[in-house]
Formats: structure tokens, sequence, C-alpha cells
């Protein structure tokens, strides 16, 4: 996948599309805004017009070889959700990681995601 569109920053509808195309992988328009239709009222060509929009600024790649475009994710879930934490940890956090991970966890944090940082805080420092 294309790693060169780290320094963009998608929008919420753009993050709501890229979510939608990281769980169903290449898609058409139709496809997309059939399933942000289940959850939003969104017009077919809004969806369209912002994946041209996402396409333009490269957090999508679109093949153009049949009468239907097939959009896809520029860059995979993770590699966009490590970009955009990285920004707000510097932009919100002062670059201060655990400044993000103590206003993260509070008494809203269940036990079994408390287990789960610890467990993974546990194979860190390996």
């Amino acid at each position: 996948m294309a790693r060169g569109n780290s320094g963009i920053k998608p929008t919420e509808a753009e993050l709501t599309l890229l979510n939608i195309l990281w769980k169903l992988g290449p898609a058409t328009v139709r496809q997309v805004h059939d399933t942000v239709s289940k959850t939003q009222k969104t017009g077919y060509t809004t969806v369209l017009k912002i994946l041209q929009i996402m396409h333009e600024k490269t957090l999508v790649i679109r093949d153009e070889s049949n009468r239907a475009h097939v959009y896809a994710a520029a860059n995979s879930e993770g590699f966009t959700q490590s970009s955009l934490l990285k920004d707000l940890i510097s932009k919100a956090f002062g670059g201060s990681t655990s400044k993000l991970v103590m206003r993260a966890l509070d008494e809203s944090t269940s036990s079994e995601e408390i287990a789960d940082i610890r467990q993974l805080l546990n194979e860190l420092e390996k």
C-alpha cells in the first residue's frame, strides 16, 4: 500500500468512508453508499464527490478499468490510525504519549481493557 500521503489528514466524512473501505475492501461508489446509508442519510452524489476528493488527496486509489470505478484505501487502517495518533499526541498532548494514555484511561475503562493494556505493556517491556 502507498505510504506517501502520511501528511494528509482525512476529514471526519473521509474517515467514515475509509472505515467502510477497510471493512469491505475495494468497492464501488454504490457499495460504499449502500453501507454508509445504513447509519446516516447521505446522497449517492455526496459519496461520489467525497471519494473523488479523497482520490485527489491520495487517500484512496481508483481502478478505472471497469465502467463502475472501484475505490480502495491507499493506506492500511493501522498506518492511518498511527499517523492520526502521532499528530494528536503532538498537537494536543505536547508530544507526551503518557499524557494521552492517562487522559484516555478513566473510570469507564473496563477491567478487560485494563488487562489487555497490562498485557501489551508487559510485551513492550520484553
